[in-house]
Parts: structure tokens; sequence; C-alpha cells
């Protein structure tokens, strides 16, 4: 039998396989290069170590990968990239000032049931975050003042972080009724979440939310939804914009009572949650939560990448202005998207939530490339707990498409 005539599946079951090793162990060598970039350049010692054991966790992944091994792939790329640098960095008490700033809010709401310093000197006091952060922060303060293992451990917030963006991701993925996958272990041991989640996990309790969120939107269950926007949103007011693509999906798919359950729960969840903090310390929290990561507080944030709104607003107050503006429209823009085509899918619904977000750190007046992060993620995740069909059953579907055409033309 000559090459042409062999049966279609064949040929795509020889051939699909070589053709995803390679590039599965492209995409570790790539990932491998972008983590020795860390030791070369990083300022931050964090970075610096988690370059190192991330940059050697890829590489033996890559071998692997190419001998045909992909679950000892995926568990070096887990150990290199997380599990080693996390429990050192743990253990040490090594991390961003996020951790420790998340720490503080604990220890301050358990004493005093406030969360922010007043009147803050320094860039290290200032708590950028809404009173749901805090409670992430509370195993520290509940461990007290001590100093071994266990309390580093069980205490440090990057470990809650961890936790409850784990907890989301499975949580959705049961709501839509997913299989295990081996993509969100890949997801995990990549760079877009490995990184942040050994060195400071601030971003990613906000991250699960949203991807649950969505998850229970499209599923269909509204009360779930809102209470997971209720929690995302006490803790950064980033997450609104998942408010209005969990909202637009359930009202395409279940009618208006549901998206209107769901803002609701949204909503007094939310005020629950941050009221408390509005009523003991509005000046303080207004100035820290808002006024800061904008650039409009005494002391200038340290998210100063070379972003366009960053570098936008650098150009005067008139310029400040021209980048709220825009980011207005952007916000607009992305909002009559969702009245006129709402997504109806998760992939739907996470690509428009990660263009919103998109949009808004590269038009925010200060940002980091970090949180640039948080949209890929979105994206990657609606397409692990997404089934595709077999490629080679695609390639068979197509063929037969295709017969009824060249039958009509002979």
């Amino acid at each position: 039998m000559t090459p042409s005539a062999r049966p279609l599946p064949l040929v795509a079951s020889r051939l699909l396989p070589a053709s995803s090793t390679a590039r599965w162990t492209a995409g570790w060598l790539l990932a491998a290069v972008w983590a020795l970039a860390f030791p070369l350049f990083s300022p931050l010692g964090p970075h610096r170590l988690w370059g190192c054991c991330a940059a050697a966790g890829y590489l033996v992944a890559a071998g692997a990968t190419a001998l045909g091994r992909p679950r000892s792939a995926r568990a070096a790329a887990l150990t290199g990239a997380v599990v080693l640098p996390l429990l050192y960095l743990v253990l040490t008490g090594q991390g961003q000032s996020e951790v420790g700033v998340i720490e503080r809010s604990g220890r301050l709401l358990l004493e005093s049931g406030r969360l922010y310093v007043d009147r803050p000197a320094g860039v290290e006091e200032y708590t950028p975050y809404l009173p749901g952060m805090a409670l992430l922060g509370l195993p520290r303060a509940l461990l007290g003042g001590g100093d071994g293992w266990t309390v580093r451990l069980l205490g440090d917030a990057r470990i809650w972080c961890a936790a409850a963006l784990f907890t989301s991701l499975w949580a959705g993925r049961r709501m839509l009724g997913a299989p295990p996958s081996p993509l969100l272990p890949l997801l995990v041991a990549s760079p877009v979440v490995a990184l942040p989640l050994v060195v400071s996990g601030v971003d990613l309790p906000l991250a699960g939310l949203c991807c649950l969120a969505l998850a229970a939107a499209v599923s269909g269950r509204p009360a779930v939804a809102g209470a997971a926007l209720a929690a995302a949103c006490a803790m950064k007011w980033t997450a609104l914009p998942a408010v209005a693509v969990a909202v637009a999906v359930l009202g395409a798919c279940r009618g208006a009572r549901a998206a209107v359950r769901c803002a609701a729960v949204a909503v007094s969840g939310t005020a629950v949650l941050v009221l408390p903090g509005v009523l003991l310390q509005p000046a303080e929290l207004w100035r820290q939560v808002f006024a800061f990561p904008t650039g409009r507080a005494d002391v200038p944030t340290p998210a100063s990448s070379p972003l366009p709104g960053h570098l936008l607003a650098g150009l005067g107050p008139w310029g400040w202005h021209v980048t709220v503006a825009l980011l207005t429209l952007a916000g607009l823009g992305v909002a009559l998207s969702l009245w006129a085509r709402p997504p109806r899918t998760a992939v739907a619904a996470a690509d428009r939530l990660a263009l919103g977000l998109t949009l808004a750190f590269l038009l925010a007046p200060a940002g980091r490339f970090g949180y640039l992060a948080l949209p890929l993620l979105l994206v990657l995740w609606a397409r692990s707990v997404t089934p595709r069909p077999p490629v080679a059953s695609r390639i068979v579907a197509r063929s037969r498409a295709r017969e009824p055409r060249a039958a009509g033309a002979a």
C-alpha cells in the first residue's frame, strides 16, 4: 500500500504524536529559557531562586517529553517550578512584600478589627487590598508569633492563596462536568501560575474565584456565581469586570431572573465583606486601595512597568486624565460587546473577561507586566476544562464532509 493510499486515521495516529511531542518539548525549553532570565536580570532574591529551580525542572521536563514520558515531564516541572522553591521560600520566610502585607492585615483584623495602617509613611505600610484579602492572613495571626517550621508552613499566606486557587479550579471543573485533565497540572507548572504562586500568591485567589464564577454562570448556578464574585470583589476591585461577564452569560443562557439573582448576591455579599472596613477607616481605604494603585497617593506605587497607561500618565496631570478616559472607553466597549453578543460558553466568557482585564491593565495609570498573567490564566483554564474531540476524528470528519462534494463534482 502506498503512503497516499493508507487510511487517514492511521496516518494521523503516526504523525500527530510526533508533532505534539516536538511542540511540548519546545514549550518546556522555552519556559526554561524564560525562567533563566530571572537569575540573570532580576534584582529580587525570591525571583532568582525560582528561576534557577524552575529552569532545572523545565529542562528535565523537556528531556522526559522527548523520551515519550509525559507524566514524568509534568512531575519534574511541578517539582522544579512549584514544590521545591515554594517550600524553601516559605520555610525560610522569604517572599515578595505582598506576603507580609496580607499577614499584617490578618493580624490587625484579629487584634483591633482594623485593616490598614493609619497615615502610612512608606510603601511597605500600604495595603492596596480590600478587606476580604485579610482573611488569608488570619492563619498566621491565629498561630501566634512563633517561628517554628509548622507556623511558617501553615501560616504563610501563599499556602492559603494556593489553597483558594486549587479549590476554586477544582469546583469549577466539577460544575462544568469536565473530566480530570492533564492540562491543569501543566497550567499550574507553567510560569503563568508557578512564579506568582511561589513568590507572592496574591493574585491567585482572585483568578480562581473568577474561574469558579464563570463556571457557575455557564452551568446555570446564579447564587454560586454571585457568591464567588462577592468573594473576589471583596479582595480586589479589579474583579468587577467578572461581574458583568457572569451576568451577561446568565442573561443569555438562563434568562433575566438568573442574571438579576447573580448580581444581587454579588452586590450584597461584597457589601457585607467590605462595609465594615469602609465604616471603620473610610479615608485609609480610599487612600490605600484606590488612590495608591492608581498613582494618586502621596507615596508613588512600585507598580511602574512601562505599559501604555503608565507612560501616558507620566506625561503630567493631563496625561493621567487621558489615561482614565481611555480606560473608561475601553470598559464601555467591552460592556457593549457583552450586550450585543453575550458569551454562552466557558471559553467565550473567559476570553471576554480576559480581553477586558488586558485592556484595563494596559491602560491603567500604574501596573505591572505580571498582572497580565491573570487574563492568560483565564484563557488557558477555560480550554483545559473544555474537552476537544480527538484530532484524528476531526480529520476523518472533514474527509467525510468532502466526499459528497467530490462525488458531485465527478
